[in-house]
């Protein structure tokens, strides 16, 4: 699990290689990935916009912008969590996401939640110890 904390805001995340959605003969490899998200200060804040960085094996990235996340813009009051499940596809066997959620409060007052950089790891990758 990683986890970070920004501004009251807790992210946790948990990957996971989807195997049967993989495709390592053709250079598909599948990752699901679980969050969740934790409001720990004491202002209600919703959850605008993610920003995505993926980086594969080969240095190659991609970013993913877009409003909410699954559809949702989800609205956490003091204490309250939100959590989902998504997914990402990689050319490698290996590679990691960060990135970042921009949150609102009721004020109007914006902000930005860090996500943390979390390993995408398959069986299919070849560890090499240096």
């Amino acid at each position: 699990m990683y986890e970070a904390i920004t501004h009251s805001i807790r992210i946790r995340v948990q990957p996971l290689f989807v195997e049967e959605q993989s495709n390592p003969n053709q250079g598909v490899y599948v990752w699901a990935y679980h969050v969740e998200i934790e409001n720990n200060g004491s202002e209600t804040v919703r959850l605008l916009n993610r920003h995505w960085k993926i980086t594969d094996a080969l240095g190659r990235t991609q970013e993913v912008k877009g409003a909410g996340v699954v559809g949702e813009q989800p609205v956490l009051g003091p204490g309250e969590r939100f959590e989902y499940t998504s997914g990402t596809p990689l050319q490698t066997p290996s590679g990691i996401m960060l990135g970042s959620y921009e949150m609102q409060t009721v004020t109007g007052q914006k902000f930005d939640v860090n996500i943390p950089a979390f390993s995408l790891d398959s069986p299919h990758d070849e560890y090499h110890v240096n």
